[in-house]
């Protein structure tokens, strides 16, 4: 099978699988150039409420693949932070679900996830040291904001892999399951996601990413929704809240990142 990405979706939860086994997934130009419109179409489904991100197998992403870096990086690399910024401005939220090694590419599209869930043994790189390549500004401010910058520039200085343990420490990943355990754990948490509310999570989503003049906004959806009152009357009667907010328009949201 070529190298590609697949996707399905049950229920309220879509899961992007990079698929490309025989280099450990890594990202050829093809497959990056194919993740902001897969995206668009999977925001644009009004039944979709939380993305998954993973890889085929055992890995989830060695990187970009090389050999398609050889001959232009610069268009490789433009490729690449258009596919993260799409992730990132995925209007619901998103989680890359980690086995195995989780390298250069593969992380700045973990680190654009909204959380990250790491099966026991999985490894975490950001090697653009390796290949003299500068990673981009938009990518090292995202990596900053999860680990903090000692971290971010052990991380970008060197080039080394650090194991779930330090990864956990560190933030770059929110939970460390046991073998085995990371696909049970992921489809709990995200029907625990698909049940709450989608205005609390678009404004936590907004706010968390830098958008800090949007108060107005989001005070205005919360007064018209209604959602308020009936979380509010869900827990007092004891029952599953059913809010009624839904985006205005789906699909991607521009995610201005303060300089």
């Amino acid at each position: 099978m070529e190298p590609q990405l697949l996707h399905r979706v049950t229920g309220p939860v879509a899961t992007v699988v990079l698929h490309h086994p025989a280099r450990r997934n890594a990202m050829t130009a093809g497959m990056w150039r194919a993740l902001p419109s897969l995206l668009d179409r999977l925001a644009a489904d009004p039944a979709v409420r939380v993305l998954v991100l993973t890889g085929e197998g055992g890995t989830f992403c060695a990187g970009a693949d090389l050999t398609g870096l050889r001959d232009s990086p610069e268009e490789a690399q433009g490729l690449a932070v258009e596919a993260e910024e799409a992730l990132a401005a995925f209007p619901g939220p998103t989680l890359a679900a980690v086995r195995g090694y989780c390298v250069g590419g593969g992380a700045q599209l973990a680190a654009a996830c909204d959380l990250r869930f790491a099966e026991e043994g999985a490894r975490f790189g950001v090697t653009p040291a390796r290949l003299g390549i500068v990673y981009p500004s938009s990518a090292t401010r995202r990596l900053t904001a999860l680990v903090g910058p000692a971290t971010a520039k052990y991380l970008l200085f060197s080039g080394e892999l650090i194991d779930t343990g330090r990864a956990l420490r560190t933030g770059l990943v929110d939970e460390v399951l046991p073998a085995g355990a990371l696909d049970a754990r992921v489809a709990e948490f995200t029907a625990v996601l698909a049940a709450r509310s989608r205005l609390t999570q678009a404004a936590a989503k907004e706010f968390a990413d830098g958008r800090t003049d949007r108060d107005a906004h989001w005070t205005a959806q919360a007064r018209a929704s209604g959602d308020a009152a009936e979380g509010v009357a869900a827990f007092l009667e004891r029952r599953e809240p059913h809010f009624a907010w839904t985006p205005e328009t789906p699909g991607r949201t521009t995610v201005t990142t303060p300089e």
